[in-house]
């Protein structure tokens, strides 16, 4: 598996948690607290991050919450023209999950990291390909075919090549450049004179 792309099924990307039940009475025996409960169910949003294929997510309608947060998981995003974004979880009572504050820091930069999570305002498509929070802003109806297209391109790149320059990318936000400069090494090390390079290097001539 080389691409993942993450989309919703129906007008909506994903409209984050259950509003209608958080509002509603606990149970007896219902611990939204149970820490090691609630984890497991944030490995959604690592999955995307951390696995070896490149993940895109094509934001085809309303995103919020949790739903954002998966978005911002991803490698690539790209909206439908009538997407909306939204935080929304101070307004719910929540102090984000799935990764919000780390993924969507990594996403627009800390400063509109924290306009967007602490203010809750809606961001339209092209607001949001403004910010950086999405590569681009496309009509509906043209975004499933573009999607297409970049996944199959994504798809055809050298496959160990790719999967070792997400992890460059991943690395990159997330160690001190020594210690980044060891890792890129390695994998530079890795993709030299192999196979697959050789061949992709014969490619690239040949289209020269």
């Amino acid at each position: 598996m080389r691409v993942v792309v993450l989309t919703g099924a129906g007008r909506g990307f994903c409209a984050g948690g259950d509003v209608t039940a958080m509002a509603g009475p606990r149970e007896d025996g219902d611990d939204d607290g149970d820490e090691l409960d609630l984890r497991s169910i944030m490995e959604v949003s690592e999955l995307l991050h951390t696995m070896p294929a490149i993940t895109l997510a094509a934001v085809n309608g309303p995103c919020a919450g949790a739903g954002l947060s998966f978005a911002c998981a991803c490698d690539l995003r790209y909206a439908a023209r009538s997407a909306v974004f939204v935080t929304a979880f101070l307004r719910v009572g929540s102090s984000g999950d799935h990764g919000s504050a780390w993924v969507l820091t990594r996403a627009v930069g800390p400063a509109k990291a924290r306009e967007l999570l602490l203010l809750g305002d809606r961001v339209d498509a092209e607001e949001a390909r403004r910010i950086g929070l999405v590569s681009a802003a496309v009509d509906d109806d043209a975004l499933a075919a573009d999607i297409d297209v970049i996944a199959l391109r994504l798809a055809g790149m050298p496959p160990t090549a790719a999967r070792l320059m997400k992890q460059n990318l991943n690395d990159a936000v997330a160690l001190p450049f020594g210690e980044y400069l060891d890792a890129e090494t390695a994998r530079f090390a890795r993709c030299s004179g192999s196979p697959e390079a050789v061949a992709a290097a014969k490619a690239f001539l040949d289209r020269s």
